[in-house]
């Protein structure tokens, strides 16, 4: 993976994560509370999930060859896309159908595990210790993502971010969180009441939590997969860097289209003075595409297509099928 910041944020989740799913996992075990058992499989879901960020990261490092002449980048989006199906089956739908399940054994009247254990305790100390550990790993994301983040608030971050392993990974410490505070209201409504539907309640908003999360997760990986092209402001810092260019009249027109999270293809028609010779040409495109990438910090795949600028020029239009 290419982004380091990234990779230190989803090493952090993935620790946190796999270590409190076997904690969850006891404390479930011991005392058979639901909210327990959706919060020990999201955490196996979510561990499972930066595992795929870790892979795709490593593939989408492949060279370009015959077949994939632009690389492999867009590799990322594909696995942060898969990461959200698997949160949403894994995660939600379990937490949903276990919640169900749940409920249909406190309204037949069977015995509620919860309160008849002498570890009642456990699951409010397993719960406890797990906030602390996601708090520092949702930390870990939040600083590893302030300097890309820039003035741009946290929800936009998301949403025009074209790195997927730091927007995933803040959606799910988040979202993780917030889980394991129904939790907790959960177990602890049940054991104050002697409710188990409180248990199952708590269960219930976990899985909507995660569906929710993972079709955000799934609109903007897909839109990302699909083919987004530059943002505004970078599409004028390129169009500037162009304009700018010795030799170089106008552009005519411009296209953007990201690759990968860190190649960006750029394909414009500029127009330019005429009667030139060829190396003189030349000499204005290498000069246009030099100042694109002394503007840009991103990498660049650059083609650009001269056309002859006159004031009254218009450009040639393609017939439409």
């Amino acid at each position: 993976m290419s982004t380091e910041g990234g990779t230190k944020a989803v090493l952090a989740a993935l620790l946190a994560n796999a270590g409190i799913a076997v904690t969850k996992f006891a404390a479930w075990a011991l005392t058979g509370a639901s909210s327990m058992l959706a919060e020990a499989i999201h955490s196996v879901a979510d561990s499972a999930n930066q595992l795929l960020l870790l892979f795709g990261g490593k593939r989408s490092t492949r060279s370009a060859d015959d077949s994939h002449p632009f690389g492999y980048g867009r590799l990322r989006y594909l696995y942060a896309f898969i990461v959200s199906i698997v949160l949403f089956t894994l995660g939600g739908v379990f937490a949903l159908y276990e919640a169900w399940h749940k409920a249909q054994e406190v309204r037949a009247g069977e015995p509620n595990q919860l309160l008849d254990s002498r570890w009642w305790w456990v699951p409010l100390a397993v719960l406890g210790a797990a906030i602390v550990m996601e708090s520092l790993s949702l930390r870990t994301a939040v600083r590893e993502s302030n300097p890309s983040r820039g003035a741009q608030s946290w929800t936009q971050f998301v949403r025009r971010s074209k790195s997927p392993e730091l927007p995933v990974v803040l959606l799910e410490d988040t979202g993780a969180l917030i889980g394991l505070v129904f939790a907790m209201a959960g177990v602890s409504l049940t054991l104050i009441t002697e409710n188990g539907y409180f248990d199952a309640a708590g269960t219930a908003m976990i899985g909507f939590l995660l569906v929710v999360i993972a079709v955000v997760l799934a609109v903007e990986m897909s839109s990302l997969l699909v083919g987004e092209g530059a943002t505004p402001e970078k599409v004028a810092t390129i169009t500037a860097a162009v304009s700018g260019a010795p030799g170089v009249e106008r552009v005519i027109h411009l296209k953007t289209l990201y690759l990968g999270p860190d190649e960006l293809l750029i394909t414009a028609k500029i127009g330019i003075t005429g009667g030139g010779s060829a190396q003189a040409l030349a000499d204005v495109i290498d000069g246009a595409e030099q100042r694109i990438r002394d503007a840009l910090v991103t990498s660049a795949t650059i083609y650009l297509e001269p056309d002859v600028y006159t004031p009254d020029y218009t450009p040639h239009k393609p017939a439409t099928p």
